[in-house]
């Protein structure tokens, strides 16, 4: 049984984690205001600020290093205090206000204290950066006075893996002489739309805003699925050839609920109408074990190109969520079909964190087995009479060695064959002098 999460009490001292209860599938409604932007959230109990801001808002600029409260590198404020976003759940901080390295200055215009982080080279790697932007921001703001020889101790809380402490202080130092009455406020906190990357079926929209198709809709039967706009976590590129003629293939590729069938994991619950569909789908790799709803929008079905595309997203409770655009198209040949399949994959929460690599291995064995799938299905007529199952993390493995033994033989080959070219080249060169000639 869910218990109603209790609401923020309006006395309590600003930044005071409200108490929440709710099931483990259960997602809890927030209402934030994150660097300036009212924004309204429906999110798992158990996400962390910290994902919440990077994964549902693209705030990705908030840093995770160790998430046990010690590096201190996803500092940000919760009304107006330092706080470690990888310590609190997102759904307790109903009605705060939240402001992150984001919100310090733009690039035009930048934060006294990024200027002065410039100017010291008081960053290497940046991944610390975040961290003390934001709290050398609260100890300014709360502490102008701060001397010299408090500051090691006072900004002792984040830790730079590159010990580019000295540069730090210097600059921490150097902004405190230029104002010190205090910092500017955050520079970067006007009312705008953000990325709104939505999951838990319930998008981000800013307060008072209506939807306007610029990635903050609400996934369902109206909403629109937009992409990230930055690099996809993995590009697929898959050529199988199908020993079934092309129009049997695309008997498969017209309909739907057969299409769904041979995809890896993949079950068809709901059309939406205007080519769109609901579903659900199964991830299991290792100890990764993930169970997504979402939808699919066919976006071009050009039979007589012999290619569709189209666009899907899906998310789990725990804040897992994957978006691809795929690209399926046929070539006749002698033989019968060769598939294509190309996949722009992005992934965010728990799955992201198989890395690119895994991630495109995994995606091309589930192209694979979605194509042997498309051609039992075309060559017997009806759908399978199993699911297809995701690929194992032991098919994974053995094809992913397979595939670099292939490579290091086909390079290999190539090398000896270069190498053998040279020998030739080389001991035919004496028999093509003339006689006398030293050169």
């Amino acid at each position: 049984m869910t218990t109603t999460p209790a609401t923020r009490d309006d006395t309590a001292r600003p930044g005071t984690p409200r108490p929440v209860k709710a099931a483990v599938d259960d997602t809890v409604e927030v209402r934030l205001t994150v660097n300036g932007n009212s924004v309204t959230l429906a999110l798992p109990a158990r996400l962390t600020l910290a994902d919440a801001l990077r994964e549902h808002l693209g705030l990705t600029g908030t840093h995770l290093g160790c998430e046990h409260g010690v590096c201190g590198m996803c500092t940000v404020l919760v009304d107006g205090e330092a706080a470690r976003a990888c310590l609190l759940f997102a759904v307790q901080l109903d009605g705060c206000d939240i402001v992150t390295v984001e919100g310090l200055g733009t690039p035009g215009e930048l934060h006294p204290l990024q200027e002065s982080f410039g100017r010291n080279h008081a960053l290497q790697c940046g991944f610390c950066t975040p961290g003390f932007l934001m709290s050398s921001y609260d100890l300014l703001t709360t502490k102008p006075g701060v001397t010299d020889e408090e500051l090691p101790e006072e900004m002792s809380g984040v830790l730079c893996r590159c010990t580019g402490y000295r540069n730090i202080l210097a600059a921490i130092a150097e902004t405190r002489q230029a104002h010190p009455d205090g910092v500017p406020g955050p520079g970067n906190c006007a009312r705008r739309a953000l990325i709104g990357r939505v999951t838990g079926g319930a998008g981000v929209v800013p307060d008072g805003e209506a939807n306007t198709g610029s990635g903050t809709e609400t996934p369902g039967r109206d909403g629109d699925i937009v992409l990230p706009s930055g690099d996809p976590t993995a590009v697929v590129n898959t050529r199988t050839e199908i020993a079934v003629s092309e129009n049997e293939v695309w008997r498969v590729l017209d309909d739907v609920p057969l299409l769904a069938r041979c995809l890896p994991g993949a079950e068809l619950t709901d059309d939406l109408g205007d080519n769109r569909y609901a579903g659900r789908a199964k991830v299991s790799v290792g100890p990764v074990k993930l169970a997504f709803t979402g939808t699919a929008h066919i976006i071009e079905h050009d039979k007589a190109g012999r290619r569709i595309r189209m666009l899907a997203q899906g998310y789990d409770t725990g804040g897992a969520r994957t978006q691809a655009e795929i690209v399926l198209r046929t070539e006749a040949t002698a033989q019968g079909t060769v598939l294509f399949a190309d996949a722009a994959v992005y992934l965010t929460g728990r799955i992201a964190q198989f890395g690119r690599a895994l991630a495109g291995d995994v995606s091309r064995r589930m192209f694979e087995q979605f194509a042997d799938a498309l051609s039992r299905t075309a060559t017997s007529g009806t759908a399978l009479p199993e699911p297809v199952a995701t690929p194992s993390a032991l098919t994974i493995l053995a094809g992913t060695l397979g595939d670099r033994l292939r490579t290091a033989l086909r390079r290999f080959r190539l090398t000896r064959r270069a190498s053998r070219f040279r020998t030739g080249r080389t001991s035919t060169q004496p028999q093509n002098r003339k006689e006398g000639d030293s050169r």
